[in-house]
């Protein structure tokens, strides 16, 4: 069997409580964590009542082992019991054990100051989180099927490296981790021989008995509640529980009418396995640390642990010691429980502390160091100071609460009475209580020192009871019944804690009088309350309404979360946390504070990644049903709300937005749908962010060419070496982008051109001429009147570049109450023929259609009697895509317009800008460069509009791997430009597979297998290489190692299976750019 293995896949998952009113509450918690992905969805969780309250320990696990059993046997088809059911399963009992003085919902959903940001689900973390996730993907993986048994009521923490020999192993075992003896004189601890077998176990121990347990690290293995039974030791203890009297341990027994028996794991069942204990003493119950699990009935107790004898005595007990562990019971002391919540050092769980976890606190500097605040909202002025702790609270300022105190479950209107007292070394804390299916809140108040089980020379608030009465004027009387005798008082059965008043409503400051001197009328008020001790008030607790108190006070502060990462243009991702509203059922609170969000801020990119949070909740809604999340967004009904955002009225455009979105959240598909068009909203809105790049657009006014002249511009292809996608809006203006481009001829020759003519006919002709490669395609049309060019905005419409590029030239108006004859003819005495053309294939990631915009809008400015700067085109290219929809980045006609070698730029901000710098190259590198580039055409054609648009999802999602390949995507990008300065190939060729790699970040699936066996067969003889362009197909381009390798590589691919068709070209750097010419009119066309 092998010593370690993956994480464990558990069959069931069974939590014990001991109260019937808790089940519903805690089981609904599991199923929570279930549908988080925390949990498998193919496991049975199970939530069991303990038969008795105080059953113990063993008899709540031989009980949890049947209830178990049970299900499993029922699954696999059979009508009784079956333990052959236990040979493969997995089993996990978690004990939640008594009661909690400092958490309502027990030690097990205590929850722990920390934070994951690695978490798909946002969720505050748990006590019992921590410890599923330490048992599943450390202790417990690599061990055999069989039963796993946890206590809930301590923090555990395991190293990462720590790792259980399970080689040769029979029986049972106990895992231990390293105490020091002081401790250990508290605890319990293992006697163990020096093969690992348990001879005795030790509880509270003299120092001369636990020295006898000292390890050779000096150390001694304290018992951690932790327990794996074999499947053949779970079916000899599961055979018990029809053995009288140990029926009486489980429900069936307790159904049956047996008196019931409180029975100890460790000192009744793990005991009798124990090697160096001897049957008598054991049955007797003499061995140390015996008699935890008596009962009245003694002799029931005797016969109990002869039958665990008989069964398991002769079952193997060995222990796992884990010397990087560590352990810390969770005890009644509240100075213990305060430190477990402000300690620095690693969290149980191995996570990091966090000062502030899933809280949003207004005034953050007036926490001190060593104190934490955990799923709370505090607003204003609430100072904190050091070893305080604040959880499940909603408290307003000003408030001053220093060292030593803890507060929980206290609500808003907590805070007026907390104002007047300067608070320090006290536990405050609000409680969801059932008074005769009447719901109440009530509070408790007591000191950090306290012991609340001392029966003689106790306290309160941290002094003694005699200066408690003569502060105050309570007497005993007040707190004990004449029954209970001096001997038996103590904190924990005083009846100090007000619970209901005949007339008025209790507050807060109905228990927090105690700390002073009591004011008019507070005595009185205080005897005329119905009043309880904290062991009554154990009885009454409402986990259920607590839970729900946390969960409003989660999602409320998840708004605030929300506003503050919106409206700070946060990189933070909000994603994790959308699942966790959906899957809680929060999403309509939260749909409403993203439509606030969007409609009160003036900045268009807040209000897109608020559209697209929204786009992120309605698809999480559909819980992965209703189809692909990329589709059309062009539904009728959706129409009112994206014209009042075209308009630039964007509140009523969301108002609007709204509106139409309540009717589609019925079903699945619905919901992808109404996903699909908030993403079209969204898009509008970088639209309208991008236009803002016209203000860097100039033209100046030029003789118009003669009628027949044509104006013919050509240009180079580019090559993306670096930087590409931080180019694209919004992650050009929200992060800022650098790319390095190279303008490039094809072939010997730019491969990418326009020209214009004006024509006597008040018409538009359009004439477009594609590919080469795969087959040239022509496609002709004429516009005669404004309906002709209707379409400019559909990027799959003959001839729409065109038209669209006519438009933002302006050389046509398209909303005019002017036919387009007449203003063709008003302006310039006749139309314009308009042909285009590329040698290179669709989707070659080469730039095309951009540089071909470019190329257009260029020989359109000119013959309508305009000139422009390539700093103008660049920024009217950017305009043009935008009224296009096609989206897209500036890099394109950078790499196409800007001749050689450069690098790009555009800042984090609005408006768009977009700045290049040429790169100065060493004298004989561009000849360099053009001996060791190669292209590459894959014969696989690329699909860029569903990456972009997955692209755009996982931006605005801000999903931590995207921010940091953006980052990444431009340092990259600055380090390519200094490898060209310096003329560094080998630096060059890092930086392209750098760059490779962070494409396929940006987005996966950018490589076709195809491709992916042409880069290995090319990787021996080249620095680097990438598909150009956003990848998916098109071209490839290669650095190689050594000049002029053309014919090498031709022999190399194809003698490689599974390419398909392949091409390889050769690449010049073009150090002239795009060209403009003047034509005669009897000059012939250039060769398309």
């Amino acid at each position: 069997m092998p010593m370690a293995g993956e994480a464990v896949e558990w069959t069931v998952i069974v939590l014990t409580c001991q109260y019937k009113d808790s089940v519903f509450a805690f089981h609904k918690e599991l199923e929570i964590r279930q549908d988080r992905g925390a949990l498998s969805q193919h496991l049975i969780l199970l939530t069991v009542e303990d038969p008795k309250v105080q059953v113990g320990s063993g008899g709540a696990t031989l009980n949890a082992l049947l209830v178990a059993a049970e299900h499993l046997s029922t699954r696999a088809g059979y009508t009784v019991v079956t333990s052959d059911i236990l040979q493969k399963a997995r089993i996990l009992i978690l004990h939640m054990g008594r009661d909690f003085l400092f958490d309502d919902c027990s030690r097990a959903f205590t929850c722990l100051p920390v934070e994951d940001p690695a978490a798909p689900v946002e969720a505050v973390t748990c006590n019992l989180d921590s410890l599923l996730a330490t048992l599943t993907h450390q202790v417990c993986k690599g061990s055999p099927p069989g039963v796993w048994v946890c206590s809930t009521d301590m923090l555990l923490s395991i190293l990462a490296t720590s790792e259980i020999d399970w080689r040769g192993f029979q029986g049972a075992r106990v895992i231990a981790v390293p105490g020091s003896v002081s401790y250990a004189q508290k605890h319990g601890v293992y006697l163990v021989d020096a093969q690992g077998v348990v001879q005795d176990i030790l509880y509270q121990g003299s120092e001369d008995q636990i020295q006898q347990c000292v390890g050779l690290d000096g150390k001694v293995p304290l018992v951690c509640g932790v327990v794996f039974f074999s499947a053949e030791a779970a079916e000899q203890l599961l055979a018990t529980h029809v053995v009288p009297p140990l029926d009486a341990c489980t429900y069936l027994g307790l159904d049956s009418g047996a008196p019931p028996i409180q029975l100890s794991l460790f000192f009744d069942i793990l005991l009798c396995m124990a090697q160096g204990v001897a049957e008598e003493a054991f049955v007797k119950g003499q061995s140390p640390g015996m008699g935890r699990g008596d009962t009245q009935n003694a002799a029931a107790m005797r016969n109990a642990r002869s039958v665990l004898w008989k069964a398991l005595h002769a079952v193997p007990l060995t222990m796992a010691y884990i010397p990087g562990g560590s352990y810390d019971y969770m005890s009644m002391s509240a100075s213990d429980h305060i430190l477990h919540l402000t300690a620095h050092e690693r969290t149980a769980c191995g996570r990091s502390f966090c000062k502030v976890a899933h809280s949003d606190v207004a005034e953050p500097e007036l926490l001190e160091e060593g104190c934490s605040v955990t799923n709370s909202l505090l607003e204003g002025a609430v100072s904190l100071g050091p070893g305080s702790a604040i959880q499940h609270c909603y408290l307003k300022g000003p408030l001053q609460i220093r060292s030593g105190c803890l507060l929980t479950g206290l609500d808003m209107a907590s805070s007026e009475d907390l104002k007047s007292h300067v608070l320090e070394d006290v536990v405050i804390q609000g409680h969801a209580i059932r008074l005769r299916d009447i719901p109440c809140k009530v509070f408790t108040l007591s000191g950090r020192h306290d012991n609340w089980q001392v029966k003689e020379n106790g306290t309160y608030l941290n002094m003694p009871w005699a200066e408690l009465f003569h502060r105050t004027g309570i007497r005993n009387q007040d707190l004990w019944s004449s029954d209970t005798l001096p001997s038996g008082r103590c904190l924990l059965n005083a009846r100090l804690f007000p619970v209901l008043h005949a007339s008025e409503q209790l507050v807060l400051g109905d228990i927090l009088w105690l700390l002073g001197s009591p004011g008019a009328g507070q005595l009185q008020r205080w005897r005329a309350s119905w009043r309880m001790s904290w062991e009554e008030l154990w009885t009454c607790l409402n986990q259920e309404m607590e839970l729900a108190f946390r969960k409003a006070l989660f999602f409320l502060q998840a708004q605030n979360k929300m506003r503050k990462v919106l409206m700070g243009h946060k990189n933070c991702s909000l994603l994790p946390l959308i699942r966790s509203v959906v899957i809680e059922g929060y999403q309509e609170a939260v749909l409403n504070t993203l439509d606030e969000v969007a409609s009160i801020t003036d900045d268009p990119g807040v209000a897109a990644r608020a559209l697209a949070c929204i786009a992120d909740v309605l698809a999480c809604m559909a819980k992965g049903e209703g189809g692909l999340r990329s589709g059309p967004a062009a539904n009728k009904a959706w129409a009112p709300a994206f014209q009042q955002l075209e308009r630039g009225n964007i509140p009523e455009g969301v108002k609007e937005l709204a509106k139409e979105r309540k009717k589609w959240l019925s079903r699945p598909v619905l919901l992808v749908r109404a996903a699909r068009h908030y993403e079209g909203a969204e898009q509008i809105l970088i639209r309208q962010a991008v236009m803002s790049s016209c203000k860097f657009i100039s033209i100046q006014t030029v003789e118009l060419p003669p009628v027949g002249h044509w104006v013919l511009v050509e240009c180079p292809a580019r090559v993306d070496l670096s930087g590409g996608w931080s180019d694209t809006p919004p992650i050009t203006y929200e992060h800022g982008g650098a790319v390095v481009d190279l303008a490039i001829l094809v072939d010997g020759r730019r491969p990418i051109g326009a020209q214009a003519r004006r024509i006597a006919e008040p018409e538009l002709r359009l004439v477009s001429t594609s590919g080469r490669l795969e087959g040239e395609v022509v496609a002709e049309l004429v516009c005669r009147c404004l309906e002709d060019l209707q379409d400019y905005c559909q990027p799959h419409a003959p001839g729409a570049l065109l038209k669209a590029a006519f438009i933002c030239t302006q050389v046509v108006t398209l909303h005019s109450e002017w036919s387009l004859r007449d203003q063709l003819e008003e302006r310039f005495g006749g139309g314009f023929e308009l042909r285009t053309w590329s040698h290179l294939p669709h989707g070659s990631g080469l730039g095309t259609s951009s540089i071909l915009a470019g190329a257009v809008i260029a020989a359109l400015y000119r013959v309508s009697g305009h000139s422009a700067s390539v700093e103008s085109l660049i920024h009217a290219v950017l305009h043009l895509e935008q009224v296009l929809t096609t989206g897209g980045g500036w890099q394109d006609q950078v790499g196409g317009l800007v001749p050689g070698l450069k690098i790009g730029r555009s800042k984090a901000q609005l408006p768009l800008k977009v700045e290049v710098e040429q790169i100065a190259i060493p004298e004989d590198f561009r000849q360099t460069l053009n001996e060791h580039l190669l292209l590459l055409y894959t014969g696989k054609t690329r699909l860029a509009r569903n990456l972009l648009q997955d692209v755009l999802r996982n931006w605005y999602a801000r999903l931590p791997t995207i921010i940091q390949n953006a980052n990444a995507l431009v340092s990259n990008a600055e380090e390519c430009a200094q490898a060209l300065r310096q003329g560094n190939l080998a630096l060059l060729g890092k930086c392209m597979s750098n760059y490779r790699l962070q494409k396929k970040v940006m987005a996966p699936g950018c490589e076709p297998l195809a491709v992916q066996r042409m880069m290995e067969a090319l990787q021996p003889h080249v620095y680097g290489q990438s598909l150009a362009g956003a990848g998916g197909g098109g071209f490839l381009y290669v650095l190689t190692k050594q000049p002029r390798m053309h014919k090498a590589l031709q022999r190399i691919l194809a003698e490689t299976e599974g390419l398909g068709n392949f091409s390889i070209h050769t690449v010049e750097v073009d150090a002239a750019g795009f060209q403009m010419r003047l034509l005669e009119e009897d000059l012939s066309l250039v060769e398309q």
